[in-house]
């Protein structure tokens, strides 16, 4: 709801696949939409949804509830015009074929809310799949949470260049089952934003990894491995830019701040507070990032203490962060002999 206030007023949303109405409610009543449209294909919900969305009336909150598919709904938009300021796609499962259209029925610096709960395709546990719905290779790698993301703004990407537009990432988070990215729509791509689109490539042998832009893919580097080098797992395209908008989650935060201090307990969850700056100090660059626990198998022992690895990555010149992505991960630009020389090196 947080991001939902920092959008212009009168404030419409489409909830596409609503479930029980209860996010579309908040929308209403947490976010002040003046217009809240509740969608769910499952007739049999409709009584529900209806009970769950009664007291937007007397809040002065336009609302509407169908039973539609996705495809449907969006296609009855597109010809009718209708767009929205906010569109929530909460999807079972992988939502690629909804993006396009979902896009279509944004307006220029609308949001798109977009939730996967497919799993296994973009974190590279079934190749076959991730071909299939993504258009993409995902293959096993550290940061697999990320790396979902990534897919997901990539496809989002993709989608919106097509219709000549471009796109924003405001934030990008999961738990490890759904994967959540916020994406504004702008009327053109930044310049030069396609570069943005590349492959990842991860070394199982040594560990190291890699980024190239399609912009100007090339020869991959040779990595520690030497001679007896595996090859290269390599996932893509997928998105390369930042994950984070850091304006749009400071504004968030601000205003969760403001909360907890007026409230007792605060109207946002700690949890989430602290998912929120945890966020915003990770936009999201650079690309490469592993779990300490990486270091640990690699250097037969404990890891380091993160917080002096990037401290002593950062003395050299890198650039070095902890995820905001994935708990107990760091990302850095720095080569990762050197980041293992300097892992071991705190070891002892």
């Amino acid at each position: 709801m947080l991001l939902a206030r920092q959008l212009p007023q009168p404030l419409e949303v489409l909830d596409l696949m609503a479930g029980s109405g209860i996010r579309a409610l908040r929308y209403g009543l947490e976010a002040g939409a003046a217009a809240v449209w509740a969608n769910d294909a499952d007739g049999d919900r409709l009584p529900l949804l209806q009970a769950n969305l009664a007291p937007l009336a007397a809040a002065g909150c336009a609302v509407r509830t169908t039973v539609l598919t996705g495809q449907k709904l969006l296609a009855d938009c597109l010809l009718q015009e209708r767009r929205f300021a906010l569109l929530d796609l909460d999807a079972f499962g992988c939502p690629t074929a909804l993006v396009a259209p979902a896009l279509e029925a944004l307006q220029f610096g609308g949001v798109l809310y977009l939730a996967s709960t497919d799993g296994r395709s973009p974190t590279g546990h079934d190749r076959g799949a991730a071909l299939r719905s993504l258009g993409a290779a995902a293959r096993a790698h550290p940061a697999s949470w990320e790396l979902a993301l990534r897919l997901q703004i990539g496809v989002v990407a993709r989608a919106a260049w097509a219709l000549g537009r471009g796109v924003t990432p405001l934030f990008s988070f999961s738990e490890g089952r759904t994967f959540r990215v916020a994406l504004q729509l702008q009327r053109r791509a930044d310049p030069q934003q396609e570069r943005l689109l590349g492959m990842l490539a991860h070394c199982h042998g040594c560990g190291e990894q890699f980024s190239q832009s399609l912009w100007q893919l090339r020869r991959w580097p040779a990595c520690g491995c030497g001679s007896e080098a595996p090859p290269l797992a390599i996932s893509g395209p997928l998105w390369l830019g930042p994950l984070q908008h850091g304006p749009t989650l400071e504004a968030m935060v601000a205003e969760a701040e403001v909360e907890a201090e007026a409230l007792p307990g605060g109207a946002v969850a700690p949890a989430s507070l602290r998912l929120l700056r945890r966020l915003l100090a990770d936009p999201g660059l650079p690309v490469r990032c592993w779990p300490v626990a990486e270091l640990a198998r690699r250097l037969g022992g404990g890891p380091p203490a993160t917080e002096a690895l990037l401290m002593a990555l950062r003395a050299e010149g890198f650039t070095a962060l902890r995820s905001g992505v994935m708990e107990a991960s760091f990302r850095c630009n720095a080569p990762w002999p050197r980041v293992m020389e300097l892992a071991a090196a705190l070891n002892r």
